[in-house]
This record gives structure tokens, C-alpha cells and sequence, in this order.
């Protein structure tokens, strides 16, 4: 809040907490006002209150001495009409969820494309984050919270299709930055990389999705969703390079991580795409692949919950497991405390004895934290080896 350019804050006393939320419900709530009751419930609604009444009168009368205090013009600020309170009109007010709500209908009202695209815009960045993120314990901001944060997502999502229509990818590309800044974790990710594929900037793009992958996986233990995946084909589809001799084709190709030690640590594409082409090899050789699952565990066997314990044992277990296998060996981290391990080339009997060296590196002390393995031969569906039978007799 802020008045004249000057900003209206409180301290930590609790009249200064009283005088803050009582602000926030009478300017939010704007010309629609709020109930007494309702005023009286978010107001005391986590303390014990002898007379409710008289302690939002005592609250009121302290705010108003403290908006005449700080210059606002000597007025009757909370006007109270058949048990509904308002916000005077003789103090203008401008405040940024109206703003997103007047924007939006605005535009939903709009018939030009140009001036829908621009309102459905300003509605985007009246949004700066959460409503009120830090009153999670009030009933009504977490219901409020909710309906911005869905009315910016529905805000996004109409802008994108517009701006798709047009092409115009260089303020698609902006909006996506934007959008997954404000709300991360929501997958917007896939605005920008969509924009990126479309501008020919490859290598941003897939530096983004690299970004992205590491972001969720280190947040949430998510892999990328199925949006970010069809994007990243679509940009393999769409590499082009220039002109170049062998020699040097070879080495860009092996150029970063083929000096690592141990296993071949890479995406879910990537590994999705070695797994595809090894049972494609095995077609024709006798090799026996197998693919390992290896998930962290408590003493009981279930896996280990979420928190700063599970990232560090997941860093651990992805370490052990590098350690361990062959540098011919695909390695993924398919979510938190949980790993994939594609083993070329190797028996049954092998994995047993790998999976005794992952957990010689993974253990330490006496911790009751163990591995647990699922192991499985890599081999073609019935369908699939009906159809090469069919191919080889051609």
C-alpha cells in the first residue's frame, strides 16, 4: 500500500498486523464491500476473541487514525451500509487484482485480435506472483490465490494462441520468460521453447530444455512433460547445420562427456532414444541388454520421502551408480531417488554383482538407507518379433 508515493507499512505488533489485514479485505473487496461477520472471521478467525464486536471497532478506529496519520484526506475511509463495509469513494484507489479482473473482461468482450492480444497481456502482468503469498493460513486469500493464479494461466493461454495466429514468436518468447518467472514450476517452459523452435534459434532452445529438465528434476523430481518432449523432436526434426567435412562433424559429436569416467549419464530423450536404438541392434546380434530401476529406500523399504535428505542420497545414489557401471552404459535419472541404468551387453548374473558395487559406493556408516533393484531383460514385444521374422523372410 502505498499513498502519495510513499508507502504505508507496519511493524510487527500485532495492531499493526490487525490494521494490515483489515486493509487488504476492505481495498480488495473494493465496492462489493464485505459482511461484517465475514470481516469479523478472517480478521480473528486463529485467536480466541471475548467480544469480536468491539475488537473490530477498536481495529477500525486505530486504522483510520493511522490513514489520517500517514495524509490521506480526513474522511470516513470505511463506509458501513446494512452490515456491509466499503471502501469510501472519496479516496480513489487503484489496485493491481481490479486492474487483472477489468483487463480480462475486457478483452473477453474484445472482437479486434490486436486489442484482445494487448489486454489479455496487461491482465498477464498485473499478475507479479502469488496473491498475498504469505497469508497462507487465511481461508480467503488461498481462495483468492487460487482464482488469479487460474485467471492468469486462462490470461497466458489465450495470449499464446493469438500471438501463434500472428507469429509474432519474439513476444511469444517474452511472455513464456515471463510466465515462468512469476509462476514457475507450471510448465511455460514449453511457450518459450515453442517460440524458440519457430525463430531457427536451436541451440537456445536446446539449452532451455536442458535447463528445464535440471530445474524440475532438482524441485520436484519431475521429468519434462509430454508438451517439452514433442518440442524437443520437433527441434531434432528442424537441426540443420552447415556445411561440414566428416572430420569435423566427429568431433562435435564427441565432444563433451565422452572423456567422463564411468557411465553415461544423460536425459530421458536422450536415454529413450538409446534404449529404441539398442533393441533396433539387438535385432541382428545376440546381445543381452538388460535395464536396471534403482530406487532409494528406508529401513522398512519404502522410498524415501521428500526433503533435503532425499536430494542428497539421490546426488549419492547417481554418483554410486557412475562409479559402478561401464562407460558403454546408459545412465538417467528418471526422478528423485530414483535412477534408470541401460546394461549393454551383460548376464543376469552381472547385474547382481553391480548392483553389490552400487551399494558398496551408495552406503555409509550404519545408515538404515538401502537400494531397492528391478531388473529386466530388453527384449521385443511378440508383435515386434512376428514383424522382423516377416522383414528377415522378405
Amino acid at each position: 500500500m502505498t499513498w502519495d508515493g510513499r508507502s504505508i507499512t507496519g511493524s510487527s505488533k500485532s495492531s499493526e498486523t490487525q490494521f494490515i489485514y483489515l486493509m487488504q479485505m476492505i481495498l480488495h473487496y473494493g465496492k462489493n464491500g464485505i459482511s461484517r461477520d465475514q470481516l469479523e472471521k478472517n480478521l480473528f478467525e486463529d485467536r480466541e476473541v471475548a467480544d469480536p464486536h468491539h475488537s473490530m471497532r477498536s481495529v477500525i478506529y486505530n486504522a483510520k487514525k493511522k490513514l489520517k496519520a500517514v495524509g490521506l484526506p480526513d474522511v470516513n475511509y470505511m463506509e458501513q451500509r446494512e452490515g456491509i463495509f466499503y471502501w469510501t469513494d472519496q479516496v480513489p484507489i487503484v489496485i493491481d487484482t481490479a486492474e487483472m479482473d477489468r483487463y480480462y473482461q475486457e478483452a473477453l468482450e474484445a472482437t479486434d485480435p490486436e486489442e484482445k492480444l494487448k489486454l489479455y497481456l496487461n491482465a498477464c502482468h498485473c499478475y507479479t506472483g502469488e496473491f498475498l503469498g504469505t497469508q497462507t493460513g487465511m481461508v480467503w486469500a488461498v481462495q483468492e490465490a487460487r482464482r488469479y493464479r487460474n485467471l492468469f494461466c486462462a490470461c497466458v493461454e489465450e495470449a499464446v494462441a493469438l500471438l501463434q495466429d500472428a507469429q509474432d514468436y519474439f513476444q511469444m518468447e517474452q511472455l513464456g520468460l515471463y510466465a515462468a518467472k512469476i509462476n514457475p514450476l507450471a510448465d511455460w517452459e514449453t511457450v518459450t521453447m515453442e517460440a524458440l523452435v519457430a525463430l531457427g534459434r536451436y541451440e537456445d532452445a536446446r539449452k532451455l530444455y536442458d535447463d528445464t529438465v535440471e530445474l524440475y528434476m532438482l524441485e520436484q523430481g519431475l521429468r519434462p512433460s509430454g508438451r517439452m518432449l514433442e518440442l524437443l523432436n520437433k527441434l531434432g526434426a528442424q537441426m540443420r547445420h552447415h556445411y561440414a567435412v566428416l572430420d569435423d562433424i566427429q568431433a562435435k559429436l564427441s565432444k563433451d562427456g565422452d572423456s567422463m569416467p564411468g557411465g553415461y549419464f544423460c536425459t530421458y530423450p536422450v536415454f529413450q532414444g538409446i534404449y529404441q536404438m539398442v533393441k533396433r541392434i539387438m535385432e541382428r546380434g545376440g546381445q543381452s541388454v538388460f535395464l536396471m530401476l534403482c530406487t532409494v529406500v528406508d529401513g522398512k523399504g519404502n522410498p524415501v520421502g521428500e526433503g533435503s535428505m532425499l536430494d542428497e542420497l539421490s546426488e549419492r545414489l547417481g554418483s554410486a551408480i557412475r562409479q559402478s557401471v561401464r562407460r558403454s552404459d546408459a545412465i538417467n535419472q528418471y526422478g528423485k531417488g530414483q535412477y534408470l541404468v541401460l546394461l549393454i551387453n551383460t548376464t543376469r548374473e552381472n547385474c547382481e554383482i553391480l548392483q553389490n558395487r552400487i551399494r558398496y559406493h551408495f552406503m555409509v556408516g550404519r545408515q538404515r538407507i538401502g537400494i531397492q533393484y528391478y531388473v529386466n531383460s530388453v527384449i521385443c514385444t511378440p508383435q515386434q518379433e512376428r514383424q522382423i521374422a516377416g522383414e528377415k523372410k522378405v
